[in-house]
């Protein structure tokens, strides 16, 4: 079995791991704990001996310290083994385009789906590189599979090269993170991490230490249920009421008309009878205060479009999601710091972002691991125009291995 970053990473896609949020489970499918266990395995083969899979599903493992240091910081690396619902993870038959030297990308399985050069503006800094995509049927995985790749090599890497000095690594591989259960069941005092590196972002060089903070409402309708004969003056439909609702939410506040750090409101799913109807939608905003006031905003649409429907009743909950990490990552500042440097030592120019979304890392900062988030190489995540380059995972290894480094130079 061959061991680049490009080897283990094709192995990883073709395993479905599409998480499920409306499953109760943990993890949410049973389809994640197989590309578990072979992640075990390859970690046991590279010889990290403690590696194993726990009952919800996490995958952990330790690259012991070789350092005669005693004062090195635990470092955690940490990716996601499940897939978005988004787009079918099914059957996924990656292609690889060696040595791209510019121009749209056809993907074979849908002859209506183009990677277009004039839309992924990136590619036009992958001439001479070896581009991976799906056939276009399916999502590829590069999120987060190639996160999973890169740890594992590097982890390798390091074993093989006991030269390199450092201390402790950790390994967290998650599942469900792609419907924000993550990290719902992680050990922290298990994991014996000081701070940790999601590899979990897109363009080759991104360090990424603010994210959302992030809720979800769900608005539960009950309406007034008649015979539609006998239904003048007294039916309240539920599913009317719900659809003035959305109707009624701020245009310029949706995921389609903000950008930058613009927060939205999301209606992301609209159930329901004549009697009753639920809204399930999602809340982003950078800062908590953010949140709150589009929450207010949109009670005050409920309020408003249940004035016209007095015999029925209707439920408001907030359910927190996860946090803008900045806030604690800005106590430590020395974790993004050094993560600029390893970027750097790689060859790479660092590029400092925000995430408009969440990752693990987002969670595991309020669970005292403060957990900023760094390049995988992916792009056009959760659609079938996804892509990866095989050069941009070598240089996230590099990344992972230089950073190892020079926390224990710097110790």
């Amino acid at each position: 079995m061959t061991d680049t970053v490009t080897d283990r990473f094709l192995r990883y896609v073709v395993i479905d791991t599409q998480s499920d949020a409306s499953s109760p489970t943990q993890p949410s499918t049973s389809k994640q704990l197989t590309l578990g266990r072979v992640l075990v395995e390859e970690l046991l083969e590279i010889g990290l001996s403690d590696a194993h899979l726990d009952e919800h599903g996490y995958v952990y493992a330790t690259v012991p310290s070789n350092t005669g240091k005693n004062n090195v910081p635990v470092v955690c690396f940490c990716a996601h083994m499940d897939t978005a619902p988004d787009f079918s993870g099914t059957d996924v038959k990656p292609q690889v385009i060696r040595n791209y030297q510019g121009g749209d990308i056809a993907l074979p399985g849908h002859e209506t789906r183009v990677i277009r050069e004039s839309e992924h503006r990136e590619l036009k800094n992958q001439i001479g590189h070896d581009i991976i995509t799906s056939d276009g049927t399916t999502l590829l995985g590069a999120d987060d599979k190639a996160g999973l790749a890169e740890i594992v090599t590097a982890a390798k890497y390091l074993i093989d090269n006991p030269d390199i000095k450092h201390g402790a690594i950790r390994l967290l591989f998650t599942p469900d993170e792609e419907i924000a259960r993550g990290v719902e069941k992680v050990d922290i005092q298990k994991l014996g991490a000081d701070f940790g590196y999601t590899l979990d972002g897109e363009t080759v060089g991104t360090i990424e230490d603010e994210t959302f903070s992030a809720d979800a409402v769900e608005i539960a309708i009950t309406g007034v249920a008649i015979h539609p004969g006998f239904a003048y003056g007294k039916m309240e439909n539920a599913i009317r009421i719900a659809g003035a609702i959305v109707d009624r939410l701020p245009k310029h506040m949706a995921p389609e008309t903000t950008k930058g750090r613009d927060g939205f409101i999301h209606p992301t799913d609209l159930s329901g009878s004549m009697e009753k109807a639920k809204i399930s939608l999602i809340i982003r905003d950078f800062a908590d205060e953010g949140l709150k006031t589009k929450e207010t905003l949109l009670e005050d649409i409920v309020k408003d479009v249940m004035h016209d429907y007095p015999g029925s009743t209707y439920t408001f909950t907030v359910i927190e999601q996860y946090r803008n990490m900045k806030l604690v990552l800005d106590r430590h500042p020395e974790i993004v710091e050094n993560a600029i440097e390893a970027i750097k030592r790689a060859g790479l120019t660092p590029k400092r972002g925000s995430i408009r979304g969440g990752t693990d890392g987002s969670r595991l900062s309020f669970m005292g691991l403060p957990c900023p988030n760094i390049f995988a190489g992916g792009h056009a995540f959760h659609s079938p125009l996804e892509w990866v380059s095989s050069q941009d995972m070598e240089k996230a290894v590099d990344t992972i291995v230089e950073l190892s480094k020079l926390w224990e130079e710097r110790a």
